[in-house]
């Protein structure tokens, strides 16, 4: 990789591994800590924490063929600061039905595949599969170090402190991808997603 690549790839992957860091954080903690909301169940617990997956999976789309048309870096500044935005409005509050609507929020930050194809505009082809790798390698080191320092912020500043980190984790990121990030001079778009564009412009249409 030239100096550009590596800043870009190491770059993007600290942005990746703040994300994952936050998410992840509170995913040992929850269901003990979650216990001391108000009106708390085991359901509405389980929903706290599925309700993430469940806008991330919705918009992951949306995001990516957004990004397409108004910049990658300009979505992932959407991203990361929806993600601040539902974590600290769930670390804000002793409802489980405002932590639902923070993990809403918070997944409504649908950036990985814009970070991934953002990666793909600054990398060339031959050197792809080891800027994957890269983040791949964050991602797991992230999910090692949230088992430890999960428990220990909850211990120390309970759950709403986990939802204060990770909020604070997103600003870092979003310092991150605006003054160390290159802005692409092109995108590149890869034959894989016009399928799914195709299904979700027909699906829109006939809605």
């Amino acid at each position: 990789m030239n100096a550009l690549e590596k800043r870009s790839v190491f770059a993007l992957a600290s942005v990746y591994a703040m994300r994952m860091l936050g998410l992840f954080m509170v995913l040992p903690v929850f269901m003990l800590l979650g216990e001391d909301l108000k009106d708390a169940t085991p359901a509405l617990l389980g929903l706290a924490i599925g309700a993430y997956g469940l806008s991330q999976a919705l918009l992951q789309i949306p995001f990516g063929m957004l990004s397409d048309r108004v910049g990658r870096k300009r979505m992932i500044y959407i991203g990361l600061v929806l993600f601040a935005a539902g974590s600290l409005l769930a670390g804000a509050t002793d409802s489980i039905y405002v932590v639902i609507a923070g993990r809403i929020l918070q997944g409504a930050g649908a950036i990985a595949s814009v970070l991934m194809a953002l990666l793909s505009d600054l990398t060339r082809e031959e050197e792809r599969t080891k800027a994957m790798a890269t983040v791949g390698i964050t991602i797991g080191l992230s999910f090692s170090v949230s088992l430890v320092l999960g428990p220990l912020l909850g211990a120390w500043w309970g759950l709403s402190g986990i939802f204060y980190a990770t909020a604070a984790l997103a600003v870092v990121a979003l310092v991150i991808v605006n003054r160390v990030v290159p802005t692409p001079h092109q995108h590149k778009t890869s034959p894989d997603t016009h399928p799914a564009r195709e299904m979700l412009g027909r699906v829109l249409s006939d809605g």
